[in-house]
């Protein structure tokens, strides 16, 4: 029994030792495992974590499954278990435990080295930092020139040095209102309208070359030294060429009117851009404010550009809008936020040029605009113009020299650029002959000679050919007139010949007119066929009848009606016709003259082909321009009266075919 009780005492101390050591290495393991914690954590931040969840007396206990309960309510997720772990529990807990600190750790390791990569990126991305703002710093201090801008400005500031002479264009431009040739009514009416109280918008019409533009301007000069004006000294002239102005219908870019810059797809200022605020563009209409607007070739201009040009005219503001503004948005500067609320101001004198007739316009443009007709250049206009250009350019003009030019051209820009490149010709001669020695011990003269062989050579060179080809001569001539037409602001003369031969039969004759002279022009046929029935008793179907417009013109209107029947006439009855009297007007079946449109235009030309006489109808008696010199003017009634005053007698002779 004793054995078996020393047998017993021996195993259960054996047990106990077992037990205790077992005891004492978890024991080790739980303060391993809260070191390892608090190597993670940090001392501190684990006490601080301990005490949130309440657990620092059960960290501190001497029981080993309290501190092992600490343990799991530390790191384990889920639950948390509401008592100690057993005995038999604590070693599975305890490796659960292990494993998730082993987690926490690989992922502390995997944090640490990407904290240590985006450190390195920080630090580079610093560094680049800090060299662009020391850039930044140095462009706002030092500006914004550099070697290579300086370099620009510098070959800017050469070529604004270097310049050619002036043009001759610059240099023979009227400088004063009196220095402009041919067009005094139009300029006294330009200077009434501007220099005036109330100043009016104008349309200027007429042929190129006449002086539209610089009538306008130099008289817009005048105005302002008027007493009576409302433009200020400072009033601006903006001057535009109505061809070259380009817009687009989504108020992108709009040069006339102006348009908004968004901060997106136009590009704002970048002050503006960065903010997301739209800036307003003025256009011409604003620059013109309180002055003179010129658009030359008005009637060029697009049409729906035009209506929204009226519209600016009628407001005197041009109104501008954009999605992108915000009237509440404080940091939208106060003069965008008056152009957005108010629009920008516009009041302006528009004065419009055009070579197209009345017709062709706006008739809502029109309707808003005094109207001023330039008259064409005559052959005298033209001299003046040249011998005044010669004494500017100090050269020495043949005699002849200004007749010639004014015989190929009715403009005076033309009339001048004829000039100057005959002068250059001259001198190039004068050179050439100085080079070869031709001149000997001959006296240089200061001034260079242009003569008519020197215009000439530019007039070949150019491809000119007369201006008027038909001449008005003091002859006789059956079958044989001269009519009247218009094309634009000039008029000219047509050449309208007709021959008549006896019918094979009774009744059998043929008329033939030309197609192309226009549907117009075959109604004043028959027109004069009847007439010449009716007041000489006689039949055109007795005649073979062939009526020809020379140079195949189209004859839009019944104009001509009483040339055509005049020159019928002629050539039935044989009676000579004065080939220097012209005439216009259309005839009635009773045989009276109808009055017709261009009478100034039609003595213009007819003056430029040498006409002594022009008849035209008793109604257009008052269209008749005052002070005309140069040609005498008649106005008739009836064919009866236009037959005794172009008649030259009795015929003669038998033309037998045109001349």
């Amino acid at each position: 029994m004793k054995k078996i009780m020393e047998t017993l005492n021996r195993t259960r101390l054996s047990q106990l030792i077992s037990r205790r050591s077992d005891e004492d290495l978890l024991a080790h393991q739980v303060d391993a495992l809260f070191g390892t914690l608090s190597d993670i954590y940090g001392a501190d931040k684990l006490v601080l974590r301990a005490s949130k969840l309440e657990i620092l007396p059960l960290m501190r206990s001497n029981q080993l499954e309290e501190r092992v309960w600490a343990l799991q309510r530390l790191v384990l997720h889920g639950p948390a278990p509401q008592k100690p772990p057993t005995a038999k529990e604590i070693p599975q807990i305890l490796n659960e435990i292990e494993d998730e600190i082993a987690g926490i750790i690989a992922r502390r390791s995997v944090e640490d080295k990407l904290e240590k990569l985006v450190a390195d990126k920080m630090q580079e991305r610093h560094e680049e930092y800090m060299r662009e703002i020391k850039m930044q710093v140095l462009k706002e201090t030092g500006g914004p020139e550099n070697a290579q801008t300086l370099k620009r400005l510098a070959q800017l500031e050469k070529m604004n040095n270097v310049t050619l002479a002036r043009s001759a264009m610059e240099m023979l431009r009227p400088q004063q209102l009196n220095e402009v040739v041919g067009q005094e009514r139009a300029v006294q009416a330009i200077l009434s309208k501007l220099a005036s109280p109330y100043p009016q918008h104008i349309l200027c019409y007429g042929p190129p070359g006449v002086g539209k533009t610089t009538a306008a301007r130099l008289a817009f000069q005048a105005a302002k030294g008027r007493s009576v004006t409302p433009f200020p000294e400072e009033a601006p002239f903006i001057e535009v060429d109505g061809t070259t102005l380009r817009w687009d219908p989504r108020e992108v870019t709009n040069p006339l009117l102006g348009s908004v810059h968004d901060p997106i797809y136009q590009g704002a200022r970048r002050d503006l851009a960065d903010t997301g605020i739209p800036e307003p563009k003025l256009g011409l209409v604003s620059d013109a404010h309180s002055g003179v607007l010129f658009i030359d070739e008005i009637g060029e201009m697009d049409p729906m550009l035009l209506n929204k040009l009226l519209k600016v005219l009628e407001d005197k503001r041009v109104s501008f809008d954009s999605a992108y503004y915000d009237p509440l948005d404080p940091n939208v500067p106060q003069w965008i936020k008056k152009i957005f609320d108010e629009g920008a101001p516009a009041d302006f004198i528009l004065v419009g040029a055009t070579t197209r007739g009345p017709g062709e316009l706006n008739p809502a443009l029109r309707s808003r605009c005094a109207e001023i007709f330039f008259e064409p250049l005559t052959p005298s206009d033209i001299k003046d113009i040249i011998e005044n250009a010669g004494q500017r350019l100090e050269v020495r003009l043949e005699t002849g020299v200004a007749e010639l030019i004014a015989e190929y051209t009715i403009e005076g820009r033309k009339a001048v650029n004829l000039l100057a490149d005959a002068y250059g010709l001259a001198l190039f001669r004068r050179e050439e002959a100085e080079a070869g020695g031709e001149n000997g011990d001959e006296e240089k003269t200061p001034l260079i000679g242009v003569t008519c062989d020197d215009v000439l050579e530019v007039l070949r060179t150019a491809r000119l050919s007369p201006y008027v080809t038909r001449k008005g001569e003091h002859k006789a001539e059956a079958g044989r007139i001269f009519g009247l037409g218009v094309a634009g602001f000039v008029g000219s003369v047509l050449e309208i010949e007709a021959v008549a031969f006896p019918a094979n039969g009774e009744g059998k004759g043929h008329i033939r007119f030309n197609d192309t002279a226009g549907s117009m022009a075959k109604d004043s046929v028959f027109n004069a066929a009847s007439v010449f029935r009716r007041l000489a008793g006689k039949e055109l179907a007795d005649f073979d009848l062939h009526v020809n417009v020379v140079g195949g013109g189209n004859i839009d209107g019944p104009s001509a009606g009483l040339a055509i029947f005049l020159s019928v006439y002629s050539a039935i009855q044989e009676l000579p016709l004065w080939q220097d009297v012209a005439v216009t007007g259309e005839i009635s079946l009773r045989g009276g003259v109808k009055a017709v449109g261009g009478i100034f235009e039609k003595i213009y030309g007819a003056r430029q082909a040498g006409i002594r006489r022009v008849l035209i109808p008793k109604e257009n008696e008052k269209d008749v321009p005052s002070g005309l010199t140069g040609i005498e003017v008649i106005a008739v009634e009836t064919v009866d009266e236009a037959l005794a005053l172009i008649q030259a007698g009795p015929a003669v002779v038998s033309t037998g075919q045109a001349s």
